[in-house]
């Protein structure tokens, strides 16, 4: 049976695959984890270049790592996130204060009206992200935006579940407090 037709195969077997020599392995798996990573790193970064550089460089330590990788210590998609999030932390903390705008979004098909109300909301979303502690943008983006489990953010964040929960919870609290004034001008109306 072809690969690609194997729904049984879960990562570490085709990372396992991929260190045989296995493209087909190999091509599986980046669809599996480097569009997570992309839309991870751009929200973190706000910056959609810089993202597709933190995609590529994890995915690259991926294999370099294959050969030595231990079945069963954690899924291969959890180690490529810590990388990608640590990868991430290191090019905010030498960033200079100022943000870029951030990354675009495709085009749905929705009516003009309905295109720029979902640009804008995005807009307006990722900015108050870039407000966030790093920890906490970290936590509400991986739970809410990527929706993982709180045990794989954990294991990505290298802390307890624990802290995972209070570190959303504080993100979506602050995320509500930055975006507070401006319900309107998105275009939602006062549900109270």
């Amino acid at each position: 049976m072809p690969l690609e037709m194997r729904s049984d195969l879960d990562q570490a077997t085709l990372l396992a695959r991929v260190v045989q020599g296995d493209r087909q392995a190999a091509e599986i798996l980046t669809d599996l984890i480097a569009p997570r990573i992309l839309r991870y790193s751009a929200r973190m970064l706000g910056d959609l270049t810089e993202a597709e550089d933190i995609t590529q460089e994890a995915m690259f330590r991926l294999w370099r790592m294959a050969p030595d990788w231990t079945p069963g210590a954690a899924q291969p998609s959890t180690w490529v996130f810590r990388v990608a999030s640590n990868l991430c932390t290191d090019r905010l903390r030498r960033r200079r204060p100022t943000q870029e705008a951030a990354p675009e979004l495709a085009d749905t098909g929705a009516s003009a009206n309905a295109q720029m109300m979902a640009r804008t909301r995005a807009r307006a979303l990722e900015d108050a992200l870039q407000q966030l502690p790093e920890r906490q943008r970290q936590a509400v983006i991986l739970r809410h935006l990527e929706e993982m489990s709180n045990p794989e953010i954990a294991a990505i964040l290298m802390v307890g579940v624990e802290a995972v929960e209070s570190l959303t919870a504080r993100g979506k609290r602050n995320l509500s407090a930055i975006l507070a004034g401006q319900r309107d001008a998105l275009g939602y109306e006062d549900d109270d």
